[in-house]
């Protein structure tokens, strides 16, 4: 019992750790972002432009008001890459992970850090999951920048082509949604590869593996691909997963029938691209055909698919996979008149489902209150303002064209969700309040819902 205090009251002190140290990131990179040697036209960058980049990148969102190719010098895109590989992994577990290598002892306030930021369930084995993340993390990016190179050596020479492979390698691992291919033309993301299957399959596996989480990654390192043998957590993400990815290719391939984006295009070039539009809402921010072009439908898609995210413990953002499942679950088992959640032969804790509403009602409400407030201040309508709140706080990085148009209040309200996005609600709460342990009940009274 004086455990489990204990780890309630370290629990707010750790998370005030990982919200400030973000700030300090997003900070220090608006800092090198606005020198004149970061800019092509070697001019001083706004503070809000470079704040709203570099909160872009350490948040791996991919939102921007500028296109990272045509504005940045190569030193400024450097410091965009850091960011993101340092948002995607984590900051903590880059600086402890470093720390492993030597023979400095990692305490416990370390490890509990890394816990917090990692998002794990124990304490129990954290250090070597802060190395294999690394390690993993580079083998992944370093096979995804190997492949991608395949394509953009030849197109663009050997230097810029493998640097182009790892800039988009690190981006799409990490979610970010960044790229240069505003080499071609600005603010085009990859609608010039639509057709390339070597590129939209590296970058979708890169997505993928990147938002997949952690623990999942450890569960099929040990156990291979038997779902059997895996944790509950790990058999949820990978089912769940596999439903929105298959459910999104068939949906949106419903939705666009006879429509601009499908006319005109072969059975595997529009399976090609419903199935990058399926994998990247969640949370990656490239595009391969113009999002304008889709219907309501599909539009309203992203949206859903972007608040929904990626996985616990991963590079992506979003409510998360888990807590999707969770909220069906729970409906099931209302619907079935069972007193607790079953799933797979296991009962979900009912604390779980608390931590579920909570997460699901602020991010809600963040994206409804962002959206009412940029729209009594901009001109512009309902469905692509709240498209650009989602993939704020999604940290999505996904675009239907107004972010370079809105003013700086409104870019600092999207500013405000990415970081919420990428720290977590939960852990932001957290941070701002004060808990104590309340050991009494109170009296039971029932109310009519519904």
């Amino acid at each position: 019992m004086v455990t489990n205090t204990l780890q309630h009251k370290s629990q707010p002190n750790t998370m005030k750790t990982l919200a400030m140290g973000y700030i300090l990131i997003i900070l220090f990179g608006s800092a090198l972002l606005m020198l004149p040697i970061a800019s092509k036209s070697s001019e001083i960058t706004p503070f809000v432009t470079a704040l709203f980049t570099a909160t872009s990148a350490t948040c791996v969102t991919g939102l921007v008001v500028v296109d990272t190719y045509s504005y940045w010098s190569l030193f400024g895109q450097l410091v965009i890459l850091c960011l993101i590989q340092m948002g995607g992994i984590g900051f903590m577990t880059f600086a402890i992970g470093a720390l492993t290598f030597t023979d400095k002892r990692i305490g416990l306030r370390q490890r509990g850090l890394i816990q917090d930021s990692l998002n794990v369930p124990q304490l129990g084995g954290i250090v070597r999951m802060t190395r294999f993340i690394l390690l993993g993390s580079i083998i992944i990016e370093a096979a995804g920048a190997a492949l991608l190179s395949i394509r953009f050596i030849p197109q663009m020479g050997a230097a810029q082509g493998i640097y182009f492979a790892i800039f988009h390698a690190v981006s799409a691992f990490c979610n970010a949604g960044f790229d240069l291919m505003g080499y071609f033309s600005p603010f085009i993301s990859f609608c010039g590869y639509a057709e390339d299957v070597l590129v939209n399959v590296v970058l979708m596996v890169l997505i993928v593996i990147g938002g997949i989480g952690f623990l999942v990654w450890a569960d099929v390192f040990h156990h291979g691909y038997h779902l059997k043998k895996m944790t509950l957590h790990s058999k949820i993400v990978i089912l769940t997963t596999a439903v929105l990815i298959v459910g999104g290719i068939v949906l949106f391939l419903v939705f666009e029938i006879g429509g601009d984006v499908s006319e005109g295009k072969s059975v595997g070039d529009n399976l090609l691209w419903a199935a990058f539009q399926s994998i990247v809402p969640r949370t990656a921010g490239f595009n391969s055909i113009n999002l304008t072009a889709l219907s309501s439908s599909s539009i309203l898609l992203i949206i859903i698919l972007m608040v929904i995210g990626g996985s616990s413990g991963s590079t992506a953002g979003g409510i998360k996979t888990s807590t999707f499942a969770v909220l069906l679950l729970c409906m099931r088992s209302e619907i079935k008149q069972r007193k607790h959640i079953y799933c797979m032969g296991r009962r979900i804790d009912d604390a779980v489902l608390r931590r579920v509403c909570c997460i699901v009602i602020v991010y809600l409400l963040a994206i409804f209150s962002a959206t009412l407030s940029i729209c009594s201040i901009e001109s512009l309508p309902l469905t692509e303002v709240m498209f650009e709140a989602a993939s704020a706080i999604g940290t999505v990085g996904l675009s239907l064209g107004i972010t370079a148009q809105l003013c700086s209040a409104s870019q600092i309200i999207l500013i405000l969700l990415m970081y919420v996005g990428r720290v977590g609600c939960l852990a932001i709460l957290l941070a701002v309040t004060h808990n104590t342990l309340v050991s009494s009940k109170m009296p039971v009274e029932n109310i009519k819902v519904g």
